[in-house]
């Protein structure tokens, strides 16, 4: 284990000091239609690390959609409840390729599980993952909220919420929130702002809409941005024009 620096990164430069990354599973996948690319943990895990090295106090939460998705089985006839909490084990299986990444390039990190599985990560505590990040350990949120019927769009914006963070950065593979969707129609456009209920009155699926509701509830915001072009985060985390906020 790398021992932690006392030293703290100047951070008076940065507009965001807390962050939550919100990850999808698909994110993990690569160009496999299947699973975890380890090449592109390896890349996150870089793009992570470019900010926490800045001072950027970093919480991440991911989906398990790469593995198993619980509404899709519950389509299919599969009982909705149990459904959700495969997906919930699915999340758990990316935090902890995830968090290997991230070691295996001397980063700190922790991963907390809304399910009690004491063999492979903390039990989430709120103020157990604020101390973490104090520390500039990275926080790495598994299993949701530990509910079914409940995303971990949902859960990202609760954790933000119970943390402090400044802001939710969701990762995706596009630029920002258009019109419609950027790959099947070439004119959509791109916003650079929205509010939440433009959000949720044109159904732009950022997050659904129990997430954008809290969100808009408490004031937070949101920015969209592309995961998959680098050093993006690193520059939203500076205060550049990337992506779309909404709030």
């Amino acid at each position: 284990m790398k021992r932690e620096s006392n030293l703290k990164p100047q951070t008076s430069n940065l507009k965001y000091k807390r962050v939550l990354l919100k990850l999808s599973g698909e994110a993990l996948m690569g160009d496999r239609g299947y699973g975890i690319d380890p090449a592109t943990v390896e890349y996150m895990a870089a793009e992570v690390g470019k900010i926490v090295k800045m001072g950027v106090q970093v919480a991440i939460v991911i989906g398990g959609g790469n593995i198993f998705r619980g509404v899709e089985a519950s389509v299919k006839g599969m009982e909705r409840a149990s459904a959700d909490y495969m997906g919930m084990l699915a999340t758990v299986i990316n935090a902890l390729a995830l968090q290997n990444a991230l070691e295996r390039i001397d980063l700190q990190t922790r991963v907390q599980s809304a399910i009690e599985m004491r063999e492979l990560a903390e039990t989430y505590i709120r103020r157990k993952a604020i101390r973490h990040l104090e520390k500039g350990r990275i926080v790495i949120f598994a299993a949701g909220t530990g509910n079914p019927y409940f995303t971990t769009d949902t859960a990202a914006a609760l954790r933000a919420m119970e943390i402090g963070a400044d802001v939710i950065c969701k990762g995706t593979k596009v630029d920002g929130i258009y019109t419609a969707d950027p790959m099947k129609d070439p004119a959509a456009k791109k916003f650079d702002t929205i509010s939440y209920m433009d959000v949720i009155k044109h159904n732009l699926k950022v997050m659904d809409s129990t997430a954008i509701t809290l969100c808009m509830d408490n004031n937070l915001p949101i920015v969209v941005f592309n995961i998959k072009k680098a050093d993006n985060i690193k520059n939203l985390i500076m205060g550049r024009k990337i992506g779309t906020r909404v709030g």
